[in-house]
């Protein structure tokens, strides 16, 4: 990061960050052509869970790659200024890379849903074995993640 004064290193801090969020956007690549999506999310033990229908553009990239980049941000605030060039953004975000491997066995995917649902709720839930089936049910095995924050 060019800005290491604004660079967030502590885990802990970064995972404030994730659990405050409310979307992820997922940054997938297919020869020269970038694609991003933005996507509902869970998070554990250094894993990002996520689930997709089984077919669409995404799908068929990740099937070709499945190396991705993600964002997440929080507590963003426009920086208003009489003076153009001192206008600006506060907010806190977390990028990362890392690959993405598709869930096969059941309990895993339940479990995975799970994990999505807590971050929204707290509320639990059943997931229908049909339901689970026709889902595709994803994780993101992080690789390296960094935080950034500015305006604080």
């Amino acid at each position: 990061m060019r800005r290491k004064d604004k660079e967030i290193t502590d885990i802990k801090s970064i995972e404030e960050i994730i659990s405050r969020a409310e979307v992820f956007r997922l940054a997938l690549s297919l020869d020269d052509s970038p694609y991003v999506v933005p996507l509902c999310f869970g998070y554990r033990a250094n894993t990002i869970y996520f689930h997709s229908a089984r077919e669409g553009k995404k799908i068929d990239i990740l099937k070709n790659n499945n190396k991705v980049c993600f964002e997440f941000d929080i507590d963003y605030e426009l920086i208003e200024s009489e003076d153009s060039c001192k206008w600006g953004m506060r907010y806190r975000s977390v990028v990362g890379f890392g690959k993405v491997v598709v869930i096969e066995n059941l309990k895993e995917k339940q479990e995975a849903l799970a994990i999505i649902m807590e971050n929204y709720t707290d509320k639990t839930f059943l997931f229908p074995e049909r339901m689970v089936q026709a889902t595709l049910v994803a994780k993101i095995d992080i690789e390296q993640m960094s935080g950034k924050i500015s305006g604080y």
